[in-house]
């Protein structure tokens, strides 16, 4: 198995373990991270989720040129729906999900890590879109997503030139949100996640769904706030702030 799944309380760390290869993504490791998510975004026990690379050299060095090398256009373009499907997949998950950028996030590395609701990096990551010097471009989102996270015109920097920048650049861009050293990476991005673990599921799922909304009239915020009304959550929630004690969610 290419795709490692772990679980610890409501966390569940996510490896592409393809270490030799730089955990490189071929169409079998994304089919397996596809029904990984898949079971995950069901399992209601599942709080947060962490997105990771085997080894301590990469996060995902790219997709598997190795594999994409004789692909015609037919096979090329199933290699990069099944690519949209399953980063569509992670960045609708119901719940949030962290990439752990542990070295190099290149290609559809960048492009897994673009996906995530979070990206924490290493501070020896080097992060980019470098298709331009195969030939190509960018197949899995990350034209898209690069340029909402950084600008259009960065966005069109970064992949006209094919750059890689290391995670310093990359926190100043906006295309991480936070820089460790190697010994904090994995320990700090886990408690990050278990901190998210003791929030209501329905307030976390609401919250990323109205942040990921395009609806300029902010109805579907107000739609979601009300929703959470509903449940036994916010009582608890906003009774506890009340009693001065921790709250303790059911859902």
């Amino acid at each position: 198995m290419s795709v490692r799944v772990e679980i610890e309380e409501a966390i569940a760390l996510v490896t592409i373990d393809r270490e030799q290869q730089l955990n490189a993504l071929n169409i079998e490791t994304l089919r397996q991270l596809e029904q990984e998510i898949t079971a995950l975004g069901m399992d209601n026990g599942i709080k947060a989720v962490v997105v990771t690379g085997a080894g301590s050299k990469a996060f995902v060095a790219g997709a598997d040129i190795a594999e994409m090398k004789d692909m015609n256009e037919e096979e090329a373009l199933e290699f990069s729906a099944l690519g949209h499907r399953v980063f569509g997949l992670i960045e609708s998950l119901p719940k949030p999900v962290i990439a752990a950028i542990n070295g190099y996030a290149l290609g559809g590395g960048c492009e897994l890590a673009l996906a995530c609701d979070l990206r924490f990096a290493g501070e020896w990551a080097k992060l980019g879109q470098p298709e331009i010097g195969l030939g190509i471009i960018p197949g899995f989102g990350g034209t898209r997503r690069l340029a909402r996270l950084v600008g259009t015109g960065k966005a069109m920097e970064l992949i006209l030139s094919g750059e890689r920048i290391d995670a310093q650049n990359a926190l100043r861009l906006g295309l991480v949100e936070r820089t460790y050293s190697a010994d904090e990476l994995m320990p700090k991005t886990m408690d990050f996640a278990r901190g998210l673990s003791k929030y209501s599921l329905k307030a976390l799922r609401a919250a990323k769904a109205a942040i990921a909304t395009e609806d300029p009239g902010l109805q579907k915020e107000q739609e979601l706030f009300a929703q959470l009304f509903s449940g036994p959550d916010q009582k608890e929630g906003m009774s506890a702030f009340l009693e001065r004690r921790l709250p303790l969610f059911k859902e």
